[in-house]
């Protein structure tokens, strides 16, 4: 693998709520719609040797509107966070519960903890290593961001140094031999939409 880019889904009403959406399935909203073909656009003259993507479907369809729906493998590593009871929440609310809480330290009860997802990013990881140069993965925002960690080396937990907005893209590659950020939180595509 030469390079592994990150696409993050486009809106959902969850995501402009600030709501922590694991499993449950939402559809993307107009505005995400638009985001996913504006993405699309962007990555038009860009080949990919392997294009993967959660099969939740805010990941999934952003993918297709993006282009990619005959070329997309789906891959179950790749679904976000599984919040368990927190789903739905936003970190406020949870936090009036559990004051201090931190996803990344203590993750959900009910559901994963950042090591969880690190070991699910690693093996999403090993499978991309397995192309001849670039790929591409539709996924969602906190999960890329563990990707983006293990992909560089870092624990899981570092993940929350990245900041990733909705339909945002990002590259990762190497200088010479070691895993680099080549690009991070992209959405000059985005101009203009509202």
């Amino acid at each position: 693998m030469d390079e592994l880019w990150l696409a993050r889904h486009g809106e959902t009403e969850w995501s402009l709520s600030k709501r922590h959406t694991g499993i449950t399935d939402l559809e993307l909203t107009e505005r995400g719609v638009i985001q996913a073909r504006a993405l699309g656009a962007r990555l038009k003259d860009d080949d990919f040797d392997l294009v993967i993507s959660s099969p939740l479907i805010r990941a999934r369809r952003t993918a297709e509107l993006a282009g990619y729906e005959n070329e997309v493998v789906l891959d179950d590593d790749l679904i976000e966070y599984r919040y368990g009871d927190y789903e739905g929440m936003t970190t406020p609310d949870i936090r009036a519960e559990r004051p201090g809480w931190s996803l990344w330290d203590d993750g959900c009860p009910g559901g994963e903890v950042t090591d969880d997802v690190a070991r699910r990013a690693d093996r999403v990881l090993e499978r991309a290593r397995g192309a001849e140069g670039k790929v591409l993965v539709f996924g969602h925002g906190h999960m890329s961001r563990v990707l983006a960690a293990r992909f560089l080396g870092l624990e899981g937990r570092s993940g929350s140094l990245f900041i990733l907005g909705t339909a945002a893209l990002s590259i990762l590659g190497y200088e010479h031999e070691r895993p680099a950020v080549s690009l991070w939180n992209d959405n000059a595509h985005l101009e203009g939409i509202t």
